[in-house]
């Protein structure tokens, strides 16, 4: 496993880091395959830099390759300094392994203003390849974060699965929802496993990770009609 981490740190009017991280799962096809990607919410603080909303990506790849750290390295940021635009400070971080302190140093970024030194400092001590592609280099903090928070298994709202489309909208059966690349769909109010039925899924398919699993969690849907609609997504970031 290769876990990357992404904070493009856009600005207002620029495609923003999911769409990044899509990008780049595409571009990356079929040489590297891609489980998931995740968007982590970080602190909102006005000390803290952002456009609209301070949150950055992680990509895992199902990767054995020994030198696959170094050439997914390369490519990505050739990658993202195509995608550049001036006024951000994008940050990448590639390694396919991660230690505790990384997942800490993570929750930290969700909780108090960090300094891009801290990320950097961590990075060296861990063997961790983290580099700034312009600007600041701010985007290194949110990048080194991104990978901890995927490492740790229980952050996020996945924004990709696999090689499918991101196509998914209204109502779809929980079973297709499985085949899809969904592993439990989960009521929120009792915990149960959802198996059957029809789930709405709102504008687009956003599961959350948990346990290190892709989870849906729904809630009973009270609304008529012929759809039959029996459950709602329910999202949490």
């Amino acid at each position: 496993m290769i876990y990357v981490g992404i904070d493009d740190t856009d600005i207002l009017g620029s495609p923003g880091t999911n769409k990044l991280a899509r990008h780049l799962i595409e571009r990356l096809r079929p040489d590297y395959a891609n489980l998931v990607a995740i968007r982590h919410q970080l602190l909102f603080d006005p000390r803290v830099p952002y456009t609209s909303k301070n949150s950055s990506a992680s990509l895992l790849f199902d990767v054995e390759d020994a030198n696959g750290v170094l050439d997914l390295a390369r490519r990505i940021r050739s990658l993202m300094l195509e995608w550049y635009v001036a006024g951000s400070d994008p940050g990448l971080c590639v390694t396919d392994c991660v230690p505790q302190s990384v997942s800490d140093f993570g929750r930290r970024c969700q909780k108090e203003v960090v300094s891009q030194q801290d990320a950097r400092q961590l990075a060296a001590e861990s063997g961790i390849h983290l580099e700034g592609l312009g600007g600041t280099e701010d985007g290194v903090i949110g990048a080194l974060a991104a990978v901890g928070l995927a490492a740790a298994g229980d952050d996020g709202r996945v924004v990709s699965i696999r090689h499918w489309p991101d196509d998914l909208s209204g109502p779809q059966d929980a079973g297709f929802l499985h085949h899809r690349g969904v592993a439990e769909i989960r009521c929120v109010e009792t915990g149960r496993m959802i198996t059957c039925g029809t789930v709405d899924v709102g504008k687009h398919l956003r599961p959350n990770f948990r346990c290190g699993k892709v989870v849906l969690f729904v809630a009973a849907s009270h609304a008529a009609g012929p759809s039959e609609v029996a459950w709602t997504a329910v999202r949490f970031t």
